[in-house]
């Protein structure tokens, strides 16, 4: 198995970026969340990250429902990321 985890950790370390998630397969997710302080991210000190290895959440399972509708094959090779308002 390819290592996902360091393309979702250097994925949020890039500008503004909150959230990043990898699709391996439809049952199998790899997320990763960088902390925010007060809705804000901190620019700059340590960066605490949250990893998830795992399950989808609700919102993955509909993502995952529309690209197995539209024959998307798996692993998705973009990383999907959520930006900092």
């Amino acid at each position: 198995m390819k290592n996902y985890y360091n393309e979702v950790i250097e994925a949020v370390l890039g500008d503004d970026v909150v959230k990043a998630t990898k699709f391996i397969s439809p049952t199998e997710i790899v997320r990763a969340v960088r902390t925010r302080y007060h809705g804000k991210l901190r620019k700059v000190g340590n960066v605490e990250i949250s990893l998830t290895i795992g399950r989808p959440n609700y919102l993955e399972r509909e993502f995952i429902k529309a690209c197995v509708k539209s024959g998307e094959p798996f692993p998705i090779k973009k990383i999907q990321l959520k930006l900092s308002k």
